[in-house]
């Protein structure tokens, strides 16, 4: 039997193009999430329910969420995803200050803005994953269960937003928790589902 090859690295252009990419498409699923009044989970849920009560920009709010959680990354998983993960929450906290600037977006009904921000965000969080980013915040803790266990990171998330949306029942109109918590399902379950590092063999 012979050995498999060597999985091919990505290169830093690779990483850059696919971290600007996974952003954009994250940014695009936060502009039609909050556009229809809907949450999200992970640390980016409690950045958009933190500047619904308080009116902050959320941009501003989820970088500042996301400061403990670098630590974290940096002792457990290194300075390049460290770096990596600084870099695309920044970037993710322009991109929703930008967006609305030049996309004015038109009606849409709050479970279609569910779906679609949810396949939008889930693909944008594969593709960051895939070049060893992340979003921060509870995405990190997901990836280091998953590497320290084999638990996924799809499901921890989604632990994770069973009680965030929980919380969110006492704050937000049902209907709108319900139709937040179809995103973020659709959100975790891509991520469990094709975020398969045993498939998967670039690095």
């Amino acid at each position: 039997m012979t050995d498999s090859p060597t999985p091919p690295k990505h290169s830093r252009i690779d990483d850059a193009q696919g971290l600007a990419l996974g952003v954009f498409l994250c940014g695009i699923g936060l502009h039609v999430l909050t556009h229809v009044g809907l949450i999200t989970g992970q640390t980016a849920g409690l950045a958009v329910i933190i500047s619904y009560l308080t009116g902050w920009s959320f941009g501003a709010v989820f970088f500042v969420v996301n400061i403990p959680f670098y630590i974290l990354a940096y002792l457990r998983l290194g300075v390049a995803f460290t770096i990596k993960s600084l870099v695309s929450v920044t970037l993710l906290s322009v991109v929703t200050e930008l967006l609305p600037m030049g996309w004015q977006m038109g009606t849409i009904t709050p479970w279609l803005g569910a779906v679609v921000a949810g396949c939008v965000t889930g693909v944008g969080l594969i593709v960051m994953f895939r070049h060893n980013g992340s979003l921060g915040g509870f995405g990190v803790l997901g990836l280091i269960i998953q590497d320290a266990t084999g638990f996924r990171a799809g499901y921890f998330q989604l632990i994770v937003d069973a009680i965030l949306f929980s919380a969110a029942f006492f704050i937000l109109p049902f209907h709108l928790v319900i139709w937040s918590l179809l995103g973020a399902v659709i959100i975790n379950l891509s991520i469990a589902v094709n975020h398969r590092p045993d498939r998967y063999v670039a690095r």
